[in-house]
């Protein structure tokens, strides 16, 4: 007769099974880089990314003014706009913001926003519930280092 395996026999390897898969699929997830959002091909002559870090309604205001007045005076094929939110500054993204009509129409002309994934979890802590953004807002891993990948791909920071 087959002398049968102790795990087998006591029926742990279900248990050394389900161990094995957990510590994997932990290592796996523990370890995975964010996927930042790509770059999107622009051949715009300008290409500036708005930063807003600020919770002051009067500079979020202003960054949007920025973002308009820029529209204006390049026209929207000549220049590409986003308009980054981290810390306090994402309240200008929150849904119900009374801006929200005024970024639509942005977002309408070409202007993208991000929104910052580390403010919105630690929001999220501090009111027992993560926050909605506006549904188009784009959200990044980390406000800050959506910038200089920004910056590396020749934008200008630009922080009213």
């Amino acid at each position: 007769m087959k002398q049968k395996l102790f795990l087998y026999d006591h029926g742990l390897w279900k248990l050394w099974l389900t161990v094995l898969t957990m510590i994997f699929s932990f290592s796996l997830t523990a370890h995975a880089k964010q996927v930042e959002p790509e770059i999107p091909d622009s051949f715009a002559s300008h290409k500036i990314v708005l930063q807003i870090s600020d919770r002051d309604p009067f500079k979020q205001t202003l960054v949007l003014n920025v973002a308009s007045n820029l529209l204006k005076y390049y026209g929207k094929d000549d220049v590409d706009i986003e308009v980054v939110a981290f810390g306090p500054g994402l309240r200008l993204l929150m849904e119900g913001n009374v801006n929200t009509p005024r970024i639509q129409t942005l977002m309408a002309e070409g202007v993208r926003f991000s929104g910052c994934k580390n403010t919105l979890v630690n929001f999220g802590k501090k009111l027992g519930k993560q926050p909605k953004l506006i549904p188009e807002v784009m959200v990044v891993p980390a406000g800050a280092a959506r910038i200089l990948q920004l910056n590396a791909a020749g934008y200008q920071t630009l922080k009213p």
